[in-house]
């Protein structure tokens, strides 16, 4: 079952880029680090909390955005997007206010697994950043869902 699903997915994801590549205009100059992995099932009451309603049985995977601001210094978000066959829909994004109050200059965002999609439903992401723009000291974060939505964001303690 999870690899249909995983195949589904990918097939979904893939099959529906050519009409998102269009927008591509649409993309905000000042997203400097963009990525997406992981991914989400709703239960039958959907998903507790989103602001957009999500049926039950509702698939998807999460974004992990960073938007850079006038001072250079970056705001991370944090979008669900569901997947069906009617396209992408964004359900949820949230500012991951751990980063917003460090006021981070982001140098990049990697995903846990160049692998593809993970046998369970999540998300791990390690965001590289900077507390000051003239250090050399680059910082590791994590942003982790576990598989019931719950969001840690936390120093990554190698």
């Amino acid at each position: 079952m999870k690899a249909r699903f995983s195949t589904a997915l990918a097939f979904l994801l893939f099959m529906s880029a050519p009409a998102v590549a269009d927008d591509i205009g649409d993309l905000p100059l000042a997203a400097t680090f963009v990525m997406s992995g992981g991914y989400w099932e709703s239960g039958p009451e959907g998903v507790p909390g989103a602001e957009s309603g999500v049926e039950g049985g509702e698939r998807g995977y999460y974004k992990l955005v960073a938007i850079r601001q006038e001072d250079r210094t970056a705001r991370v978000h944090l979008q669900m997007i569901a997947s069906d066959e009617q396209g992408l829909r964004l359900v949820e994004s949230v500012e991951l206010e751990e980063f917003t109050a460090i006021k981070p200059y982001v140098t990049g965002i990697r995903p846990e697994s160049m692998g593809g999609v993970a046998g369970t439903p999540g998300f791990f992401a390690t965001v590289y950043l900077k507390t000051a723009p003239d250090t050399d000291r680059v910082e590791e974060w994590t942003v982790l869902i576990d598989e019931l939505g719950d969001i840690r964001v936390e120093r990554a303690s190698n």
